[in-house]
């Protein structure tokens, strides 16, 4: 998408918000913004969004393997939650916490009222994988055995399988008197075994733990010539049926599998730790064997079994989980990986290089001539990529500067940056160490990086580093000159293929001048100046927002037209959702693109009846953040790293940064949120009672999905750049033939 042309955190404010003064007839007066009933429970907001990820799963025009992917999905989600938000929750119990949300409800409360949902939830997943996805894959010649139904030569290859693979692997763990229950790991996997000497003899209990370096779903060799069946099995039953093996001379009255999930959220104080590093590493060493929140066992386990681990973890009823079916749909990723059935999944889609950036092309002599905004991962996320390699190879520059949140395991740009640190270049990394379930990854890299020579930050006491931003200073012919990346997402080149998100390319000095300024507050002492571009988290960006908030309310009251339009991951803020409620009664129209969790309640009268609440759930996960204040005919744009979440707003490092290129703006103003909004096949609109309905063109039109319009924009992208390199023209003008509604 081209064109032309070191603080602490400040205290959350106070919870009781002045409002506006308000009109005589202006229905603020009356209106109680901070009431209970005004706020949705963040943590049911959340199982709506959970639900909907389901809803995914449960739509049948999807690609079979597309549907149990969201299956998978659903899972993981699940235990992430349990890991940080039911662990918090339950530890608010135990320590008689009174304190309460804006929405009124207890810690008590909210426990009760996850475990309803989330149970209920559960059956819907595991009774759409037992009644409808198991039988369809069944249809299309995939089955997941028993091992009891195998004809001879399956079971003896299953046998054989058992005993060279997995058998050595295997360490029975005896628990009585001498041999307390083992600690077990969080979301292992794990077989509880019965045993007696004798018929009528005491019973004996042992542990197995089913080995990790094991794929959870075993395939089985293809059958004789002809035969198109996919075989598979899970490991935990290929266990039960040879679990005599590991128990010699004794009788074996039953094994069940099971699987608990902990407390998995770090508690690092980096005001008293010596070391940051040492000190997260310690930690997490620690999460893995924090306390248990949740139990889950197979549907047949008998109550006698399931209470006696309920008992030694210490949980109740309500944290056991019954299972019909894998005890982790996660289990099933190998159906999804299998490039055999391609045709059970979505269409394979390639991103397109922007025109401004082809292939070897100079990147440098491109982002001089213009600010360039890629939208992934429509637009490949290569560029970004080429950037940090170009940089960290070209001996006109100088300097690298990066913040490191998340990245993958093998990452190309942290290699470049080593690259570079080892070419003599300075190198400045600021990496977050407690970026959750990334921790043990950025060590390594953290670790790499400093035996390079680059220097690295661990960020700022008391905030975590969420930022995304690129800063290279290059001696150019005629001056020295900063080129600069701003993110929405992390520099993370493989989810940026499955994650929307946007890259801005700029050498604009008002813009590379105030990067710059923000990485010496976070590396040196100095406190924030404050600044006119860019808007900064802890510091000013939820000051700074109210203001923007506050001034389309002014103009609406002034009789203009008012408009705001925020697209975010999610919405919790009280102070910010109580000004979009006043603004909302002043007559501001307001659109909010929320996927997550979403605090506020729209369509009530005398409210919200302004606002509108959409979430898009679809084939890419909507990663980007967009805010939109149309001020009068002079619309401000940023995009941003921060979603409207307190620990954005006060514990975080976060730039939202603007797009003033006037191309840039029209197409995300008149295109890119458009489409949004419009969306009527992956939308839901959230009701006032905190539930969503799910959107539908109208009779004879087309559904309109806005990934889908965005890849098949793309591939139009692909196919006209291909077109004219075979014609030996390599430069290709911004397509701009989508429909266009204004926002």
């Amino acid at each position: 998408m081209p064109t032309s042309s070191s603080s602490t955190a400040p205290e959350p404010p106070h919870n009781v918000v002045p409002m506006p003064a308000a009109e005589p007839n202006d229905q603020r007066a009356a209106r109680d913004f901070s009431a209970h009933e005004n706020f949705i429970n963040r943590e049911l907001s959340w199982l709506e969004f959970n639900r909907r990820v389901l809803e995914e799963a449960q739509d049948a025009t999807q690609p079979l393997l597309e549907r149990i992917k969201f299956l998978g999905i659903v899972s993981s989600n699940l235990d992430e939650f349990f890991e940080i938000r039911v662990a918090g929750i339950k530890q608010q119990i135990a320590s008689e916490t009174s304190d309460v949300g804006p929405d009124g409800m207890s810690p008590t409360e909210t426990f009760n009222a996850i475990q309803r949902v989330v149970h209920e939830t559960v059956a819907t997943q595991y009774s759409l994988w037992k009644e409808e996805l198991a039988p369809l894959l069944k249809q299309n010649n995939i089955r997941i055995r028993k091992i009891a139904d195998l004809n001879a030569k399956r079971a003896g290859w299953a046998r054989r399988y058992f005993q060279q693979e997995v058998f050595p692997m295997l360490t029975p763990l005896a628990v009585d008197a001498s041999h307390p229950f083992p600690q077990l790991a969080n979301k292992s996997h794990n077989l509880l075994v019965r045993a007696r000497v004798k018929e009528g003899g005491a019973p004996m209990h042992a542990i197995v733990q089913v080995p990790r370096a094991v794929s959870r779903l075993i395939l089985m060799p293809r059958g004789e010539k002809g035969d198109e069946t996919w075989n598979y099995l899970y490991l935990a039953s290929l266990i039960k049926h040879h679990i005599a093996d590991l128990f010699p001379g004794l009788l074996i009255d039953g094994a069940h599998a099971f699987r608990v999930t902990r407390n998995s959220d770090l508690y690092v104080d980096d005001e008293e730790a010596d070391n940051l590093l040492r000190s997260i590493e310690q930690e997490l060493r620690r999460s893995s064997r924090g306390n248990a929140v949740r139990l889950e066992v197979e549907a047949d386990c008998p109550n006698d079994f399931s209470d006696l681990l309920l008992d030694f973890f210490q949980l109740g009823q309500a944290d056991l989980y019954k299972l019909d079916g894998p005890l982790s749909m996660t289990h099933l990723a190998p159906l999804v990986a299998n490039d055999a059935f391609a045709k059970l999944k979505d269409r394979v889609f390639q991103p397109v290089r922007d025109p401004a950036l082809p292939p070897h092309a100079d990147i440098f002599e491109a982002m001089r001539k213009q600010d360039i905004l890629l939208h992934h991962p429509y637009e490949s996320y290569d560029p970004v990529v080429e950037l940090v390699e170009s940089a960290a190879g070209d001996p006109q520059v100088l300097a690298l500067k990066i913040t490191l949140y998340r990245t993958s395991g093998d990452s190309s740009i942290v290699e470049a940056l080593i690259n570079a640190a080892g070419a003599g270049k300075q190198v400045t990394a600021l990496v977050e160490l407690r970026a959750r379930f990334d921790e043990a990854a950025n060590i390594q890299w953290a670790r790499r990086l400093e035996e390079a020579g680059a220097h690295v930050v661990y960020g700022v006491v008391g905030l975590k580093t969420h930022c995304k931003a690129l800063l290279i200073v290059r001696r150019d012919t005629d001056r020295l000159r900063q080129y600069v990346h701003l993110g929405t997402g992390n520099y993370h080149p493989r989810t940026a293929r499955i994650y929307t998100d946007f890259s801005l390319f700029t050498t604009a000095p008002e813009l590379t001048e105030e990067v710059a300024i923000v990485f010496n507050t976070l590396t040196g002492l100095a406190g924030y100046p404050g600044l006119k571009k860019l808007l900064v988290a802890p510091f000013d960006l939820h000051a700074r927002l109210i203001k923007m908030i506050e001034e389309e309310c002014d103009l609406a009251l002034a009789g203009k037209a008012a408009r705001i339009i925020a697209k975010l991951n999610s919405l919790v803020d009280q102070e910010v959702i109580e000004r979009l409620y006043a603004a909302s009664c002043a007559g501001v129209k307001i659109d909010l693109i929320v996927r997550g969790i979403c605090a506020l309640r729209p369509k009530i009268p005398g409210l919200s009846e302004n606002i509108r609440v959409i979430s898009i759930v679809g084939r890419f996960l909507e990663h980007s953040r967009i805010y939109y204040f149309s001020n009068d005919g002079a619309a401000r744009l940023y995009l941003a790293s921060a979603d409207w979440m307190p620990r954005n707003f006060y514990r975080r490092v976060e730039i939202a940064f603007p797009i003033e290129a006037p191309a840039l703006r029209e197409e995300i103003i008149n295109e890119v949120l458009p489409r949004f909004l419009t969306d009527h096949g992956k939308a839901r609109e959230l009701q006032a009672d905190g539930t969503y309905v799910r959107l539908k063109a109208k009779e004879g039109e087309e559904p309109a999905q806005a990934q889908l319009q965005f890849r098949e924009h793309s591939r139009r992208q692909a196919k006209k750049l291909a077109e004219k390199q075979r014609a030996g023209k390599m430069r290709l003008s911004p397509i701009k033939n989508l429909p266009k509604e204004r926002a």
